[in-house]
């Protein structure tokens, strides 16, 4: 199925990709991270990470669907 792809921060920075769309065979944000990871080797674990399905905040093992847009943000650190 076809899903776009959001990088945000230094997600964005690592890849140096905003938005794509992927042709992917993962049933979830965590499958479909994991494939990222092996595209962009700078991609971190994604466990302290946060993701997002078409415009609202998700678990990493929800569901998805052709069509959807999943925004990966990077854990974020400061005081």
């Amino acid at each position: 199925m076809k899903i776009c792809v959001r990088f945000f921060a230094a997600f964005r920075e690592i890849t140096g990709v905003e938005t794509e769309v992927v042709e992917t065979t993962a049933a979830s944000p965590a499958g479909l991270f994991e494939e990222c990871t092996r595209r962009y080797a700078g991609l971190q674990n994604y466990s302290s990470s946060m993701v997002a399905i078409n415009d609202e905040m998700a678990q990493w093992d929800s569901m998805l669907s052709e069509g959807d847009e999943v925004l990966f943000f990077p854990p974020v650190a400061g005081g």
